[in-house]
């Protein structure tokens, strides 16, 4: 499933974004929240847009540093237009307050809501130059939260290895963010820059991902204020798409169970 973030066409007011999805063939929305802009939690208003454009928002992703009782809001609206993953960012390092509401009562929240709760990997950013900006943010926290989401370009921007990370990750991943690192910039389109991510993508093919790709990518690059630019270029986002992942076979490996 390939869907497209708000967040790729902030500037657009969601009816537009809504409709530039639909046109260029993309299966959902990921509804990025900004309590700047009314519309993006307005459970009604998007579910209007639901219903006028026949494409549902599968995702949701919350803003940074959002409070606890912001993320419990955020659930609710989740619910209400029938998104199926939540997205989360990782808490500043020094804010043990909501890192320890995160650790104990996201938990809770999943089981009692039946929803997937996900935490996405931090961006780059150091205090001193080495002490990491963000708590949560190593490999280990993340699979200790269970629900995690993949943030490509900001493995890019670390320059740590795709492959690997996928690797350590693929047991808990429920959502990926995709999107290539050119020159030096993160969230450009994917055919431009210095990823494997065809090759990521035809692993997982392989590996049966479940989720979807949400495809996460800098307003300029899209051409953002040129209508029909925009819809070239998410067509092509999506025809790569189809390339190194829709269209790939798959040949089925049986394997003989061996007595011990």
């Amino acid at each position: 499933m390939i869907i497209l973030t708000t967040e790729s066409l902030r500037g657009y007011g969601l009816n537009r974004i809504f409709e530039f999805a639909k046109k260029a063939g993309y299966d959902g929305i990921d509804l990025s929240i900004n309590f700047g802009q009314f519309d993006s939690y307005n459970a009604d208003y998007i579910n209007e847009l639901i219903k006028e454009y026949d494409i549902p928002v599968h995702a949701v992703s919350a803003p940074n540093q959002v409070a606890a009782k912001r993320v419990k809001e955020i659930v609710e609206m989740t619910k209400k237009i029938g998104a199926k993953v939540l997205v989360l960012q990782p808490p500043k390092l020094l804010d043990f307050k909501l890192a320890s509401w995160l650790k104990n009562e996201i938990p809770k929240l999943r089981e009692k809501e039946f929803l997937s709760i996900a935490l996405e990997n931090a961006p780059a950013g150091t205090f001193l130059g080495f002490i990491p900006e963000h708590a949560m943010a190593n490999a280990q926290e993340l699979k200790k939260f269970k629900h995690i989401s993949l943030d490509t370009a900001r493995i890019g921007e670390k320059k740590q290895d795709l492959m690997r990370a996928y690797s350590a990750f693929k047991k808990y991943l429920v959502h990926i963010h995709f999107s290539n690192v050119y020159k030096g910039k993160k969230y450009a389109p994917p055919s431009e820059g210095i990823m494997p991510l065809e090759s990521f993508l035809t692993k997982l093919k392989q590996d049966k991902y479940p989720g979807a790709l949400s495809i996460k990518i800098l307003p300029k690059f899209l051409h953002a204020g040129e209508d029909d630019k925009v819809i070239e270029e998410l067509e092509r986002v999506r025809k790569y798409y189809e390339k190194y992942y829709k269209n790939v076979k798959v040949e089925e490996i049986e394997t003989e169970e061996q007595d011990d």
